[in-house]
């Protein structure tokens, strides 16, 4: 049987790291083989091109790079990780997928989502989550956590209307979509968004 495919999206600050580490654990104790995975990155190669779009070097990333790039290492990702590991019966949760790219290049950078799904299309067709998990909080508290992490990467240092226009694209797609989002408000205490986080992978579970 082919395994299921969660990601899990949302602006920084909200708590991805935290509760996918409980969605991978509550899978697996249900006793099924689960591969983590994350985006940009994945693959050692696409680990490579994460560190530049991360880096906050002098030389500038235009909008069209930024996106290209994105789905260079999405494609390493799906095509030598993630599409082998739900062939062979494997869950696979990954940190981000192609609606960040839809949230931070087409309702941040302002590039068109046609193009972007264009380019999801070429890359990886239909390999599309059965599950999106969008944490959600508000701009100034996702910023707020950031804050206290210490140095901020190439993303983190974009101004708040930036991370503005990149919830309301979440949101949006979450509305469009509902099918295959849910929403979870992680401003309340982490235990009970972490009971939300494995109320949905049941879902799937019992499926």
């Amino acid at each position: 049987m082919r395994g299921r495919f969660i990601s899990v999206e949302g602006i920084e600050g909200v708590g991805k790291s935290s509760n996918i580490a409980a969605l991978v654990g509550h899978i697996e104790s249900a006793g099924f083989e689960v591969l983590q995975t994350r985006e940009p990155g994945g693959t050692p190669l696409a680990e490579d091109i994460r560190d530049i779009l991360k880096d906050r070097g002098d030389e500038p990333i235009p909008e069209v790079a930024e996106l290209l790039l994105m789905f260079a290492a999405r494609s390493l990702n799906v095509n030598n990780v993630i599409i082998p590991a739900l062939e062979n019966g494997k869950w696979v949760v990954s940190d981000r997928f192609t609606d960040s790219s839809r949230a931070y290049q087409g309702g941040g950078r302002g590039i068109p989502l046609a193009t972007i799904d264009g380019l999801a299309d070429l890359v990886h067709r239909d390999t599309w989550p059965d599950l999106t998990i969008l944490l959600d909080a508000p701009v100034e508290i996702g910023l707020g956590r950031v804050s206290k992490r210490g140095a901020r990467d190439r993303f983190e240092q974009e101004q708040h209307e930036f991370f503005e226009r990149v919830r309301e694209c979440y949101l949006q797609i979450a509305a469009m979509e509902p099918e295959r989002f849910a929403i979870v408000d992680t401003t309340r205490p982490l235990a009970d968004v972490r009971q939300d986080v494995i109320a949905l992978a049941d879902l799937l579970l019992t499926k």
